[in-house]
């Protein structure tokens, strides 16, 4: 094992010295997770700031078809992350022989999400009908559904195989590939958007094939070097070729399930209230995307270190340290505060030069405007929350933060922002903002039930291997 990337803990060092050195294990491993996750929103962003150059209605197109894929593949995303934490765990146990048999479980679980993602971004005609979009938006939100469509099992692969490498603590794998897609990305959409190289002008229809060549090539590439790198020669996807098997596939969906249909509850009440304000024009709705992009962008670094976090706590559990687990779940806390409020006071201060970035239309400016001031108070809530559920997903507690994110999003925070928006039951109509403080009660609500669950219940000594274990092989 590679313990430059995680090591085991010294129990005598002190507190505040082990304390710095689980930081300094999460910055190596959160770095470069950071970096590709970046990388990976900057694609969105790409997209939406080239598809708002184009027009109005192509920005609206693919803010809407965003919204339609996106919880789909959040969720598969979701379900297969549970091999970074099974795979960390089995390197922190030394269990190295069951590392590719679950890679491979994995692989056929992205296989299978494929097809049924595929099946569904194809066939969205039904939902566009009752969204009563105008005729142009309609069809180019599912041009731009049908392109991105042939890129879904290339991203679903670099997701499965993601377990393996940033399980193995190598996280700079994934950051190079996620680095490589997004600068192809970028001049596919310049070409498809606006009519080069002697093609004629897609809009935001090209910002999906723009999408889909790009993974496809940096999933090629990702397969061509762990089958080539030195550093990957115990664990080759062709020599350790498993057939599938039931019960791994069953362990992985016990832990995965919950986990992509927490995302999925997450990020499909984005996209309710999405196509919500739909009726509302498409300024409202381009808005509402650019601020959704800006704060979705801001949040890769909170993001990141619960990435890095979930692998370490899922590594010293395996690794029978479950004080240092316990440690560097609290103490990340911290970190995660620090950074929400530096972006709250960013987004407050710079509300109009951000949306200026995005588009030179003044009434969609002024639309983002409004909303980035509430979005900076959802800023603190949304990375208090998502920093205590990856701990609990180190642990392997899934279920039940599965039901608190459930009751949190969908039972308060869209109930709420819904009344917010529309009625004037609470207080006057807010419009797009209503939602914004929804969303921010909702968050809210998730952060104080995990962050309970966190302290009192998942990181205990004897609660936590029983945690651990739940959901055997």
């Amino acid at each position: 094992m590679d313990e430059r990337h995680q090591p085991l803990p010294e129990a005598r060092q002190t507190l505040f010295a082990r304390t710095l050195t689980e930081w300094r294990t999460l910055a190596i491993l959160g770095g470069p997770i950071l970096i590709a996750q970046v990388a990976q929103m900057a694609n969105g962003v790409i997209d939406t700031v080239m598809a708002g150059h184009a027009s109005a209605k192509d920005l609206a197109a693919v803010g809407i078809g965003s919204s339609l894929w996106m919880p789909l593949f959040l969720f598969f995303m979701g379900m297969l992350g549970a091999l970074q934490p099974i795979i960390s765990g089995y390197n922190g146990a030394r269990a190295v022989g069951k590392i590719m048999p679950a890679t491979w479980q994995g692989l056929y679980l992205a296989g299978a999400g494929s097809v049924i993602m595929i099946l569904l971004l194809t066939n969205v005609h039904p939902v566009l009908a009752i969204l009563n979009l105008e005729a142009s938006t309609a069809r180019i939100t599912q041009g731009y559904l049908d392109a991105f469509a042939w890129g879904v099992p290339a991203l679903l692969l670099i997701t499965a195989l993601r377990g393996l490498t940033d399980g193995l603590g190598h996280t700079r794998v994934i950051m190079a590939f996620s680095v490589l897609s997004t600068l192809i990305n970028l001049p596919m959409n310049y070409i498809f958007i606006y009519g080069k190289l002697g093609l004629p002008a897609m809009g935001g229809v090209g910002c999906g094939w723009a999408t889909a060549i790009s993974n496809g090539v940096a999933a090629i590439a990702l397969l061509v070097y762990l089958n080539r790198s030195r550093v990957y020669q115990h664990f080759h996807l062709i020599s350790d070729w498993v057939k599938p098997d039931l019960p791994g596939i069953r362990y992985i969906l016990a832990i995965g399930v919950p986990i992509g249909f927490t995302i999925f509850v997450e990020a499909s009440m984005f996209s309710v209230i999405a196509l919500f304000l739909a009726p509302l024009g498409p300024v409202v709705v381009a808005g509402h995307q650019i601020a959704l992009n800006v704060v979705s962008l801001l949040f890769m670094l909170p993001l990141s270190i619960g990435m890095a976090l979930t692998l370490r706590v899922s590594f010293l559990v395996g690794a029978g340290a479950p004080e240092t687990a316990r440690l560097i779940s609290r103490s990340s806390l911290i970190l995660a505060a620090a950074t929400a409020l530096v972006f709250a006071l960013m987004l407050l201060a710079l509300s109009r030069e951000i949306s200026a970035l995005y588009t030179g239309d003044t009434d969609v400016r002024d639309v983002t405007v409004r909303l980035l001031m509430f979005a900076a108070i959802f800023q603190i809530a949304d990375v208090i929350q998502v920093t205590c559920i990856s701990a609990l997903r180190g642990y392997k507690d899934t279920r039940v933060p599965m039901f608190i994110m459930l009751f949190s999003f969908w039972g308060l925070g869209l109930p709420l922002g819904y009344l917010l928006t529309f009625t004037d039951w609470l207080v006057p109509a807010m419009g797009a903002a209503g939602f914004w403080v929804g969303l921010t009660g909702g968050l809210a609500s998730a952060g104080i039930l995990l962050g309970w669950r966190l302290f009192l219940y998942a990181p205990g000594g004897g609660q936590a291997v029983a945690v651990t274990s739940s959901g055997g092989e």
